[in-house]
């Protein structure tokens, strides 16, 4: 390795440099602050656990993103997480063990092998809330409205949101009797809309024709809240479960116009975000101009089972890296910096502990030290006995 690529990162991960880490910061905090005035408690998992931990119910796809790793204390495999929301299920289930209701958040990074199409980044630094212990719409619709509530904190104006829920898709693979090969396979088609390859794979396994009709018509099943209507007529037929789902998505709809009327809110009913782990509602946060979620979410009640406890639990998470990049306006006011002698009297020691106390930024200048900041900004001065801030 020649020095010239020496100090490249690996592709997908970043670093951040003094502007950006300040932005970054300011970003975390004001998110923060939004979870804890919603009544949700901080919590800070560790950067890797246990594989059959940190994966448990969470699917095919975060296995493929976590990268694995050997302990060399038990010579068990451990994985680096590459998603918060297990780990907080986790603490939810084993360690905290509330009997009802309880509301986590957390901040903090992921490392994954691949770079999704979501976060663009193999290390977001991803923030979200979590709900456990209840099962039911007002949760649904508390997350919904936090996820609203903090991307406006954000500095993000006109998020629309996509909404979806796993029961249409899942209950239809049952009344068709799918294997899971088959589920899987009819899944990938759904999400990349492949209208030739469904209408092909349907005519292929000769499935009923009702059932197979029915399949057919999620690839349709997208646009406005009206698109509920329609699909209360195209699925007439199907189990019980599709017309619970349909319900439950329009009084979700329902609830959140009441506080939010100009939310410009699309359903879509082939869109399976987190299938292999979500259980009900799923959504998205987009904005106007871009095709990239910008945070997402959903209802998960199996994901605790494994500690002992099937806690019902729904949530969201969003990336702070992208939100940044997505929201160039957002920004902390740069405080000013006082610069002082690296050497004087006791006064000035003084003068340097008030200011810093009083959370003012002081620098001390060191023998030889140069640059340009250090020719700008106020000074601490000595005038007589006294030590005082001059503008130069």
């Amino acid at each position: 390795m020649t020095d010239v690529n020496r100090w490249l990162l690996p592709d997908g991960l970043e670093e951040a440099l003094p502007v950006a880490a300040r932005r970054l910061e300011a970003l975390r905090r004001a998110i923060l602050d939004q979870f804890d005035v919603w009544g949700y408690d901080l919590v800070i998992p560790p950067m890797a656990e246990y594989l059959d931990s940190l994966l448990t119910g969470a699917g095919r796809e975060l296995d493929l993103q976590t990268f694995k790793l050997t302990d060399q204390l038990t010579g068990k495999l451990m994985g680096l997480r590459a998603d918060l929301t297990p780990q907080v299920a986790r603490i939810d289930a084993h360690r905290l063990r509330e009997e009802g209701t309880s509301r986590l958040c957390y901040v903090g990074s992921v490392l994954r092998t691949r770079a999704d199409e979501w976060s663009g980044s193999r290390s977001p630094l991803q923030a979200g809330a979590e709900l456990f212990g209840h099962d039911g719409l007002d949760s649904d619709v508390e997350i919904l409205r936090l996820m609203l509530a903090t991307l406006d904190r954000c500095g993000v104006r006109g998020a629309s949101i996509d909404l979806g829920h796993v029961d249409i898709y899942r209950s239809l693979a049952r009344m068709a009797g799918f294997d899971k090969g088959r589920e899987q396979v009819f899944f990938d088609l759904l999400q990349r809309k492949a209208i030739p390859e469904i209408d092909e794979t349907l005519a292929a396994w000769q499935l009923d024709a009702e059932v197979a009709q029915l399949l057919r018509a999620l690839v349709d099943l997208n646009g406005g809240p009206e698109v509920l209507v329609q699909a209360r007529g195209m699925l007439a037929a199907a189990p019980v479960q599709v017309k619970s789902a349909l319900d439950h998505l329009a009084a979700v709809i329902e609830r959140l116009e009441a506080v939010h009327p100009d939310l410009d809110v699309h359903v879509d009913l082939g869109e399976l975000r987190g299938y292999s782990y979500h259980t009900g509602l799923v959504f998205a946060a987009f904005v106007p101009g871009s095709g990239q979620e910008i945070a997402r979410g959903g209802r998960y009640n199996e994901i605790g089972s494994v500690f002992g406890r099937a806690r019902a639990a729904t949530g969201f998470s969003t990336d702070l890296r992208l939100l940044l990049r997505l929201v160039p306006s957002w920004t902390e006011p740069r405080r000013q910096c006082v610069l002082a002698p690296v050497e004087g009297d006791a006064g000035l020691e003084s003068a340097i502990a008030d200011l810093r106390a009083r959370g003012i930024r002081v620098r001390r200048l060191l023998a030889g030290e140069s640059g340009e900041a250090l020719t700008q900004g106020p000074r601490l001065q000595k005038r007589g006995h006294e030590w005082n801030v001059e503008e130069p």
